[in-house]
């Protein structure tokens, strides 16, 4: 079943989320390369694809999971939250209608 990550930043973790981008980006290409990466992206802070240092808000995450429980399990172990970029992650279930 596909599931929705949504996480919301820490105020002023910009400098945080760039250091751990990497690793971050590396779980979800594995997802993506397992066929089971349905979006991924951040909220930036202002209305602007590039917020510069106004950073971001927050990020969703769109991917497939046994269950909620494993997608509560991979979500709590992103980069992200270990290193205080994220303070709340929220995990439901999505059904995809369209496209």
């Amino acid at each position: 079943m596909w599931y929705a990550i949504i996480a919301e930043d820490t105020p002023n973790s910009l400098e945080k989320r760039l250091a751990a981008r990497p690793e971050h980006l590396s779980r979800l290409q594995t997802l993506q390369n397992a066929g089971r990466l349905l979006l991924a992206g951040p909220f930036p802070s202002i209305d602007s694809n590039d917020p510069g240092p106004a950073g971001f808000s927050g990020s969703l995450i769109v991917a497939e999971f046994a269950s909620i429980e494993e997608a509560t399990t991979w979500a709590n172990n992103d980069p992200f939250v270990a290193t205080g970029v994220y303070g709340k992650v929220t995990v439901k279930p999505f059904r995809k209608t369209l496209p």
